[in-house]
């Protein structure tokens, strides 16, 4: 069984002056929040992401990016655990808030087969992950367009097609709804609806009554 050993968040800033902190201190919140990746997960994928952003005198995060990254579902998460610490930030007095925060997110895994899994390995699972994100959004972008009407009937046995190829089952889907569903009980409600949303543009209706719920 892998074990998730530590997600470590500290932050760096061009700046000697005081900086933000967040309540309750960070490993505590990435540690409570985290959602590791399935892909990741699953192809033992590890590493470290820099997400950078600048914290408002309320404490609020904006203009989040990653800065640095593997090109990854790992990215998104760095990105989605930065953005939910948003109202959070104590603000020294005085700080400016035109400064910008860089934050290295460190994911481990430990345990199961990872210890033997080789770098190439590794690597065929991050080619193939970017390649099919290409093809995930030929998919995406066709239920979009059916949605509006501005769809080629003749193209949807070749999407379905793709679908099966790539996975995009009800079973990943479901999958997918219970990580948005996990994501409500931590309050991101941005994260999801944009799991519900992407369920939603795989052409399916399991997310529809959660989407009318939560998501208008």
């Amino acid at each position: 069984m892998k074990k998730i050993l530590t997600v470590f968040l500290f932050f760096i800033s061009w700046s000697v002056q005081a900086q933000p902190v967040l309540k309750g201190g960070l490993d505590a919140f990435i540690q409570a929040n985290i959602i590791y990746p399935e892909f990741s997960l699953q192809h033992c994928l590890q590493g470290k992401i820099n997400v950078s952003f600048k914290v408002n005198l309320a404490g609020e995060v904006y203009t989040s990016k990653v800065s640095s990254g593997m090109g990854i579902d790992l990215d998104q998460e760095a990105l989605r655990l930065i953005r939910l610490s948003s109202g959070k930030w104590q603000v020294p007095e005085g700080y400016d808030t035109a400064y910008v925060v860089i934050a290295p997110v460190n994911f481990t895994i430990a345990g199961g087969d990872c210890a033997t899994k080789r770098i190439t390995e590794k690597n065929k699972a991050i080619a193939a992950y970017q390649a099919n994100e290409g093809l995930t959004e030929v998919i995406t972008n066709f239920y979009r367009n059916k949605a509006l009407g501005t769809f080629n009937e003749a193209d949807e046995g070749r999407i379905i097609a793709l679908k099966d190829e790539l996975g995009y089952d009800d079973a990943y889907l479901k999958k997918k709804i219970e990580e948005g569903q996990k994501r409500l009980k931590q309050n991101d409600k941005q994260g999801a609806c944009e799991d519900f949303l992407f369920v939603k543009y795989m052409g399916s209706a399991l997310a529809d009554e959660l989407l009318e719920k939560y998501c208008k």
